[in-house]
């Protein structure tokens, strides 16, 4: 077993021990986290002009942000759920586009919108314990 295919592993499991005991709002922190750093890659892809690491990072991200989307609750979550649902939905757009035009700079864009979407839900786990 190679070094990637031992740390890919122990990612696995760790993810996998996380995620059993995870409450929604911890799933999503975990998976906002996991897109942060997918979203880095995806850049260093676009800079290094890496076309097909690029294209598979963005279609990752953008997994990732259709599952945040799917998990939202429509019914009762209001304005901040239909806002979401579209910050969501402008992230993938942009996300494509910066794979399309090359433009790292329209993923620091997703980069900043997603950050501050963590830190909300930061601080929803803060005061709810």
């Amino acid at each position: 077993m190679s070094y990637q295919e031992a740390y890919s592993s122990y990612h696995a499991t760790n993810l996998d021990a996380q995620t059993s005991r995870a409450s929604p709002i911890e799933l999503v922190l975990l998976l906002t986290d996991g897109l942060l750093e997918e979203l880095a890659r995806a850049r260093a892809h676009i800079v290094g002009k890496r076309y097909e690491a690029r294209a598979a990072s963005i279609n990752k991200c953008t997994d990732i942000i259709n599952g945040l989307s799917s998990s939202l609750d429509f019914e009762s979550g209001g304005e901040v759920v239909a806002n979401l649902a579209n910050l969501y939905e402008f992230c993938v757009q942009h996300l494509n586009a910066a794979g399309v035009k090359q433009d790292p700079k329209m993923v620091d864009e997703v980069v900043k919108i997603m950050t501050t979407i963590r830190q909300g839900w930061g601080g929803v786990q803060a005061r709810n314990g």
